[in-house]
């Protein structure tokens, strides 16, 4: 079968590999999308301290059940699934408590599996004790399902800075997991949703799709400025930084609303992870500054029963559908920012 491998920095490779054979307590997968993401582009460039090659990547994995191992059960060939891509241990005090997406013993699939850029895929014994294992609702295509797992982690970022109804909420960044939150925000009842983005081709293609209430050009205007005339000098109830980038996460202090809440959502480039912060602002405009660390398995639940029930559609996000062959060819268009989300159908 055909497989993209990770070797080292630079060294990502599309080649031949043999068909995984399923063991005890897994499940073997026919795979039918995998969605790409920033994520990959890191890896390709960077590696990742958790990946030892060569590995497998891919990890926005939907397919069908082809074989289950010995001891499966609730499982069978012919199944639609998704597979979650964090995998908690579910045994540690945070897990038992419900948290688990800030599991220390988290694994993943394309980091410590091998991942889904591939014809077939074995799910791990790991991801089925904590239900990991998601069947696709009926009218949910493959390629859909692939998109549950970064809406999965718009789901908690928004969970955790309560967006509701009647919020304003600006978005920082364009890219597919923007996208998904501007629409998740307008499910949630978010009266005004707004989108901000340095580059303007990647602005006007996500705005076309996703149709904020105000499309903000960061290398145009000054941000903080517009965000603060759209909202006749309040601010915004919560602003959601989905980029990798400090000046964004900076200018959200700016741009947000007294006791208004904060979603440091994008991580930060490892060699640059600081910013600076006036934390006079935090004090007396009471803001709250929350992280956002992947998703579990309940918000990948949640993400596909919104997909099937139309509260948040995906399926015109997938602006790229490719086939395995061309999956550099497809990173390269998520590093380009020339499309929005591009979904590998092997």
């Amino acid at each position: 079968m055909k497989v993209l491998r990770f070797y080292a920095p630079g060294d990502v490779r599309v080649e031949d590999a043999p068909e995984p054979v399923v063991g005890a307590g897994e499940v073997k997968l026919r795979v039918r999308a995998c969605s790409t993401c920033g994520t990959d582009v890191k890896i390709t460039k960077a590696g990742h301290q958790r990946i030892v090659p060569p590995r497998v990547m891919g990890h926005e994995i939907a397919g069908e059940v082809v074989e289950v191992g010995e001891g499966v059960e609730g499982w069978a060939p012919g199944d639609r699934v998704q597979v979650i891509a964090a995998i908690p241990c579910g045994t540690c005090e945070f897990c038992r408590a419900d948290l688990m997406t800030i599991c220390p013993n988290q694994l993943s699939m394309g980091y410590d599996f091998d991942g889904g850029f591939a014809e077939y895929v074995i799910v791990p014994p790991q991801v089925l004790a904590v239900d990991g294992l998601n069947r696709i609702p009926d009218g949910v295509s493959f390629a859909e399902a692939s998109v549950a797992e970064p809406f999965a982690c718009a789901i908690n970022a928004q969970d955790f800075v309560d967006v509701h109804a009647g919020d304003d909420v600006v978005v920082v960044g364009s890219g597919p997991i923007g996208c998904i939150h501007v629409r998740l925000a307008r499910a949630r009842g978010a009266a005004r949703v707004f989108l901000v983005e340095l580059s303007r081709e990647r602005l006007d293609l996500a705005a076309k799709v996703v149709e904020p209430d105000a499309a903000i050009c960061a290398s145009e205007v000054d941000p903080v400025e517009a965000v603060l005339e759209v909202t006749g000098g309040r601010g915004a109830d919560v602003v959601i930084t989905a980029a990798a980038s400090g000046a964004a996460q900076e200018q959200a202090l700016r741009m947000v609303a007294p006791r208004g809440r904060i979603s440091f959502f994008g991580g930060l480039p490892k060699d640059r992870p600081t910013i600076t912060l006036d934390s006079n602002v935090v004090h007396y405009k009471e803001l709250t500054i929350k992280g956002a660390n992947g998703s579990s398995s309940a918000h990948n639940k949640e993400a596909l029963a919104m997909i099937a029930d139309g509260r948040v559609p995906v399926a015109d996000l997938i602006t790229h559908r490719i086939p395995l062959e061309q999956v550099l060819d497809g990173i390269a268009v998520v590093s380009a920012g020339t499309g929005i989300k591009v979904t590998v159908e092997p």
